[in-house]
């Protein structure tokens, strides 16, 4: 049975890196994949790590070869590669867990031709966040275009490893990397692609992990001449690339933005100040997870990885709407039920304090996103807070939808569908019997304050 993802790395001498890489990989989320290392005649233990991966599992395939650089390698596992989508990944970088997973469903919710995502840029103990496109649904080539021409050099629109591709658009049009450039190879495949696309889709969740650093042409030994050549060799393809995209009239209104290009690429392969951002300690920058915690037992524990798996779920929601855990808790909850609650409720519902509550509700206000109202309840003295989602926030319930979906999935995985019916019974037999236990007191409570 063909994969759904090919997931192709080129390796030359990584032996220090490339466990971290290979294990991010067969670790993914999304386990309907096929990984292809390819050996460019490396001289240290690089072959040997790939063939043990070989032998321990059947989803990884190895392609031995003499040296012949990166872009040969590339070519060369295309063409082996079954799976519907390619995946690229550097030996010395890694995938976030969700990477595969968010990309994949990215592509076949929206349908689109290619899905880019945002990375983080490791420097170091520190990382940051990068990303250039904040426009949620699908965008057609003229669109994605605009984009790219504002950042022209940026890494996030000229590197194959933030993206996903339909192998059979690459394979009807033969597209291959060019052997006989080392400069731009990348951002000269992706504009070939782009021609073809009709139809691009941005995922603002980090799930790539960037820690290689591009050395200067001239540093590899080539000579000014050539490396001049060579750069306008790709600003020739980049210049067909909007000729092909804009009609003549908006290509003569943008010529000059065109040409900017020459001028943000003159940092010879430096890694351009935008792309470290504001940083953070490397991994501190998704949500903690005490693995401790995780693997004792107990009632706290249980507690404990039932919030925490609901919440690694939702992540990729609040990193893509930039808003902190609480304040899309907040949302989620609102969007599941819809209910009026008082304020203590809602915040011990959450986990949050009171204050943290009233600083999630006057954020997600002043962001258009609710509009909270005080209204009075069955008794006098409480005040329900009724919350509605307003038009900016209900973007975000099919994403809400998919979150619910993840957090089941992962619950039940490797349960039969009997098994999964079975539990379903259970748990409401013991969701009946936590809320016989826990209604009493409040029952109580409601009746000593009618005396």
């Amino acid at each position: 049975m063909k994969p759904t993802v090919s997931v192709i790395v080129p390796v030359f001498n990584g032996e220090k890196y490339l466990e971290r890489c290979v294990d991010s990989i067969l670790n993914q989320e999304y386990e309907d994949l096929e990984l292809i290392l390819v050996d460019d005649g490396s001289t240290d233990g690089t072959g040997e790590i790939c063939r043990r991966y070989e032998r321990q599992d059947p989803r990884v395939f190895l392609i031995t070869k003499e040296n012949s650089g990166v872009s040969d390698s590339r070519n060369l596992a295309i063409g082996q590669a079954l799976g519907t989508y390619l995946q690229f990944v550097d030996s010395d970088d890694w995938l976030a867990p969700d990477a595969t997973r968010l990309m994949v469903r990215r592509m076949e919710e929206a349908g689109c031709d290619l899905v880019i995502a945002d990375f983080y840029r490791v420097s170091g103990e520190r990382v940051s966040h990068k990303g250039d496109i904040e426009e949620d649904g699908k965008m057609s080539l003229e669109t994605f275009a605009s984009y790219m021409m504002e950042n022209p050099a940026d890494f996030y629109y000229g590197v194959l490893w933030n993206k996903l591709y339909r192998r059979e658009i690459v394979e009807r049009h033969h597209l291959r990397m060019d052997r006989n450039i080392s400069w731009c190879e990348d951002f000269m495949f992706n504009l070939e692609y782009m021609r073809h696309a009709e139809t691009i889709c941005a995922l603002r969740t980090p799930v790539y992990y960037y820690v290689k650093r591009k050395g200067s042409l001239v540093n590899q030994g080539m000579n000014i001449s050539r490396v001049i050549r060579m750069k306008l060799m790709v600003f020739e393809y980049y210049n067909n690339f909007y000729k092909h995209v804009l009609d003549e009239e908006d290509y003569e209104k943008n010529r000059l933005q065109v040409y900017r290009f020459l001028v943000d690429s003159a940092g010879d392969g430096t890694v351009p100040p935008s792309i470290l951002g504001r940083a953070t300690r490397l991994g501190k920058e998704r949500a903690a997870v005490s693995h401790e915690a995780v693997m004792e037992d107990g009632i706290l524990a249980e507690a404990y990885r039932d919030r925490k798996l609901f919440e690694y779920y939702l992540e990729p929601v609040a990193i893509k709407c930039g808003l902190p855990g609480p304040e899309t808790a907040l949302l989620y909850y609102v969007s599941e039920s819809g209910r009026s609650l008082e304020r203590d409720e809602l915040a011990e519902l959450l986990n949050i304090s009171r204050p943290r509550l009233r600083t999630a509700l006057q954020r997600l206000s002043m962001r258009g996103m609710i509009r909270a109202e005080e209204k009075k309840g069955e008794k006098e003295r409480k005040r329900q807070l009724e919350i509605r989602l307003l038009p900016a926030a209900r973007l975000l319930e099919p994403d809400f939808q998919a979150v619910s979906r993840d957090y089941r999935a992962a619950k039940f995985y490797g349960f039969t569908a009997g098994e999964v019916e079975q539990y379903r019974v259970l748990e409401e037999k013991i969701r009946e019997n936590e809320r016989r236990v826990l209604s009493g007191p409040a029952k109580r409570i409601d009746q000593n304050e009618n005396l």
